[in-house]
């Protein structure tokens, strides 16, 4: 096995048992609406509006705080598939809210990032879970920031 590929495996958990992200990820039944070697992305089972999509890293990711400048690609790709999936649904992207929940507001551990569309039909709480750029949800924008700030 390549040395390289050999400290990647080490370096980033491939599934963590129990971790239902990585259950789904791996799970043939499970239906996704898009996927790849990498990512995979599936609806959220309590949608906040009309389309409510979920990207996760195939392999385990524990959340934003985990993550390194080194990630960036991974949540570039994130974003581009949910703005492709969207769009195969006639919504512009601008029509969209995306981002994640910040520790300790994460339901789940695992890296997942939110594509919530159209922003228009959220109700009132939906609109507090997911206000951009609070203390409890970022955007993609200013995750991707701070990771290049760091």
């Amino acid at each position: 096995m390549d040395s390289a590929v050999a400290s990647d495996d080490s370096a980033k958990e491939r599934i963590r048992a129990g971790c239902v992200f990585c259950t789904i990820a791996k799970d043939p039944a499970t239906e996704i609406v898009f996927q790849n070697e990498r990512i995979c992305i599936f609806n959220d089972i309590r949608p906040s509006s009309d389309f409510h999509f979920l990207a996760v890293p195939k392999h385990h990711v524990e959340n934003v705080s985990s993550l390194s400048a080194a990630d960036k690609p991974l949540l570039e790709e994130l974003k581009r598939e949910l703005v492709r999936v969207l769009e195969e649904k006639q919504i512009h992207q601008r029509e969209a809210s995306f981002g994640f929940h910040i520790p300790p507001f994460t339901s789940i551990k695992h890296l997942h990032m939110h594509a919530i569309a159209p922003v228009a039909k959220m109700g009132f709480i939906s609109r507090m879970i997911f206000r951009p750029n609070t203390m409890w949800f970022k955007t993609d924008e200013t995750v991707l920031q701070s990771l290049a700030n760091n």
